[in-house]
């Protein structure tokens, strides 16, 4: 399934600045890995955000912002956010500093070990 690549682009810009940035194809989309850990990605036309679990609720009231649910389950620390949540520079500014803020504190993933 494709994914919005002008997103993506935004995106990769807004981390340019940064030096341990991976890009790593998943979910169907890209994800933007920042020191090792997930932090901001594309999924189809919407942009996963990693955020401090404690403003998901409130974040929810933006334009835009739902909760993350591959599963038909809530993924705590993560929401979506469509593209009427990000319709100017200063709020999709706004989103990548959350991620990254959040970024800072975040504990990686254990890594998997292979077989």
């Amino acid at each position: 399934m494709a994914f919005n690549e002008s997103l993506s682009d935004r995106i990769r810009e807004a981390l340019a600045h940064l030096e341990d940035v991976e890009e790593k194809h998943m979910f169907g989309g890209v994800c933007y890995m920042v020191n090792g850990k997930m932090c901001v990605g594309v999924v189809k036309d919407e942009m996963m955000c990693r955020i401090d679990p404690g403003l998901s609720e409130s974040l929810f009231e933006k334009t835009g912002c739902r909760p993350m649910d591959f599963t038909g389950k809530r993924m705590k620390g993560y929401v979506f956010v469509g593209p009427e949540g990000m319709r100017n520079q200063k709020e999709f500014n706004n989103w990548i500093k959350l991620c990254l803020d959040f970024n800072a504190s975040a504990k990686a993933s254990k890594k998997r070990q292979k077989k």
